[in-house]
């Protein structure tokens, strides 16, 4: 019978160990946002659920909808990034926007805001903006190296 188990050894001798590894530094350049694909995620479960934890579920109605909708789109973000990063990175300004625009949200989406709920919109705001911030950064950095 023939042998046909291939001997396992380095791809040092491969003849295309140079286009692999080329595709490799492509495949992982656009991950250097990576550390950031988690806490996004984390910063948008809490967004959603934060009306119940906070709890303004009765007295502000619609800024809770407003919460849980923004807070959805805040983590399906995070899962684009993780996804596919090469395509996702470009929407970071949008995150930053959105963290600005959840500031200023208890004001024009909510009746009469007490300081709990103000405070926990600018608090995921606020690390909305710099996540998406550090995203837009880093997208724009790794771009400028290709």
């Amino acid at each position: 019978m023939a042998d046909v188990s291939h001997p396992r050894g380095d791809l040092a001798g491969h003849p295309d160990v140079s286009e692999m590894r080329e595709r490799f530094e492509r495949t992982l350049g656009g991950r250097d946002v990576v550390l950031v694909d988690g806490p996004v995620f984390l910063v948008g479960l809490y967004c959603a659920v934060s009306p119940w934890i906070v709890h303004y579920t009765a007295s502000q109605p619609a800024l809770m909808t407003h919460n849980l909708i923004v807070g959805i789109a805040i983590a399906l973000l995070a899962v684009g990034f993780t996804v596919t990063p090469e395509r996702m990175y470009g929407l970071s300004g949008a995150m930053s926007a959105i963290g600005a625009w959840l500031i200023v949200a208890p004001w024009i989406v909510g009746r009469g805001p007490d300081a709990g709920v103000i405070w926990n919109n600018i608090v995921i705001g606020a690390l909305t903006l710099v996540l998406g911030a550090l995203c837009v950064a880093v997208a724009s950095r790794s771009r400028r190296a290709t």
